[in-house]
């Protein structure tokens, strides 16, 4: 039934490639989630009579597909942002896509040589979905990370979501590939009815208890309220960093916060709204804000960059963001966008093309544990733009806080599925630390997200804008905000040596 997907050689390594091709259509906007479980099925299945060399092939050839489909928009940026001329601009994106597909040839090689096995029903499963796991664990962070395009973020709207306040988006992961596997052996192999029937009996376990795990209440609610305002500016990329574009942009998100004045509330403008330095800015900043804090109690929280010494004297830049009137704290942010906000091996690559020298690339990495932002008497995590797709390390920014705030500029995306796809990812952050959030962009998508990750309201893309609501506060912890990937990695760890040990008997 599934020889062509087994099938050696070129057509094998072609079915894999559009495998990998399908990965965008089970995420955002698409979000077919059942295609999840079908590509990385045709993963498993890709490997399962192939030699080394053969294995390095078919992996690379499904990743391979899976980024050259799911993070084109990166060619937006540098074509349209950057300059570069399409044939350079398509090049590099080609090039970056193949060499990011290594990601999946590690795992299936380590796969074939160690744990693929025809003999053991259940452990071969849990062997796969653990090193599945590992592998998107690992792209999180190895070369500061590329965590882009995980299969559990397929599930956001789907039964397995309850799972992500235990184990975050990796829990995920394992538990759709453990599933893949677990249908492939019901559908495609002859095996026992007794073992069959326990494959059934886990996949319905599992599918039952994401919808009663969801139910659950991980946060103690503090039956308060704060209301928010969020500006979406949609100031043109082009003009965003012109000096003398300052007076329009400035004014554009005042008039707008003067005209849906919102006592008591939290007004919040996006990524860099403010494109000067706070030390040149503060003063107009602190003059406006009193004005209004005095008649509507409010706070202002902002993107700005941030000038500050090092321990050394000397001065740095960051991305930052300041809160000023009903609250206090300055945020720098701590993960940064490789060439869009520092250039990697600089001394070689500056000035060979425009995007590699793009006015905001310049920017230092602010310093871990930072103190979260203060609004009236609450406590916030702030995070700016790329910093919201690290599962882990969002969870250790969020866990004191009592409400989520991520502010962005994905205007560098164009019209391209990165923008929703980096909506679908802050979702899940909200998801997984039970706590609502507030997205404020340039130029969208800005929204309201609650507690269970669903999008409560919303600002279209590429629309001047003003968004009303509440964020409900909460304390406490998730268990995932305790434990982080390390219970993923421990059931994925302990998977793969169950297996190892098996196998070595058996052999």
């Amino acid at each position: 039934m599934f020889s062509w997907i087994i099938r050696k050689g070129w057509l094998g390594h072609f079915v894999a490639l559009v495998a990998g091709a399908l990965t965008p259509l089970f995420l955002a906007p698409f979000n077919v989630w059942p295609l999840a479980f079908v590509c990385i099925g045709c993963f498993y299945l890709g490997l399962k009579e192939l030699s080394l060399k053969q294995a390095f092939a078919r992996s690379w050839f499904f990743g391979t597909g899976s980024y050259l489909s799911g993070v084109s928009w990166i060619y937006v940026s540098i074509h349209t942002f950057g300059n570069a001329p399409i044939w350079l601009a398509a090049g590099l994106t080609i090039v970056f896509c193949m060499l990011v597909a290594f990601f999946f040839v590690i795992p299936a090689l380590i796969w074939v040589k160690w744990f693929r096995s025809n003999h053991t029903y259940f452990i071969d499963a849990f062997a796969f979905a653990g090193l599945w796991a590992i592998q998107e664990w690992f792209r999180g962070w190895f070369l500061t990370g590329f965590p882009w395009l995980y299969a559990g973020y397929s599930q956001l709207n789907a039964p397995l979501a309850g799972f992500a306040p235990i184990g975050g988006v990796w829990l995920i992961s394992f538990i759709i590939a453990l599933i893949s596997v677990l249908l492939l052996k019901l559908v495609g192999f002859k095996q026992n009815k007794v073992k069959g029937i326990i494959s059934l009996v886990i996949i319905v376990v599992l599918f039952a208890s994401g919808p009663l795990l969801n139910k659950i209440k991980w946060t103690t609610p503090l039956n308060e309220k704060l209301p928010v305002l969020l500006i979406q500016g949609n100031i043109d990329q082009e003009q965003k960093w012109q000096s003398s574009f300052f007076n329009d942009q400035f004014n554009l998100y005042w008039k707008l916060t003067l005209q849906h004045q919102q006592p008591d509330s939290l007004v919040v403008w996006p990524e860099n709204a403010i494109p000067f330095l706070k030390e040149d800015v503060q003063n107009l900043l602190d003059t406006t804000m009193s004005q209004y804090e005095s008649k509507n109690n409010s706070a202002l929280l902002s993107g700005i960059p941030i000038r500050q010494k090092n321990s050394r004297g000397d001065y740095r830049f960051y991305n930052g963001i300041t809160v000023v009137g009903e609250g206090q704290g300055s945020y720098l942010k701590q993960k940064l966008v490789p060439f869009g906000e520092y250039v990697p091996l600089e001394e070689m690559l500056r000035g060979l093309i425009t995007f590699f020298n793009l006015p905001m690339s310049d920017f230092s990495r602010g310093e871990s544990n930072q103190p979260l932002l203060k609004v009236k008497n609450y406590q916030i995590a702030p995070f700016i733009c790329y910093e919201v797709v690290y599962p882990d390390f969002a969870a250790s920014m969020s866990g004191e806080s009592n409400a989520l705030i991520t502010i962005s500029n994905d205007t560098w995306f164009g019209h391209s599925i990165g923008p929703k796809q980096h909506l679908q990812m802050a979702q899940m952050r909200a998801l997984e630390s039970d706590r609502w959030m507030a997205r404020a962009t340039n130029n969208g998508i800005t929204a309201i997200i609650d507690n269970k990750g669903m999008i409560t309201k919303v600002i279209p893309s590429f629309e001047v804008g003003v968004l009303k609501g509440e964020l409900s506060m909460v304390s406490g912890k998730t268990p995932y905000q305790i434990w982080y990937s390390y219970l993923v990695l421990a059931i994925s760890c302990l998977s793969l040596l169950i297996a190892f040990i098996v196998n070595k008997q058996r052999k």
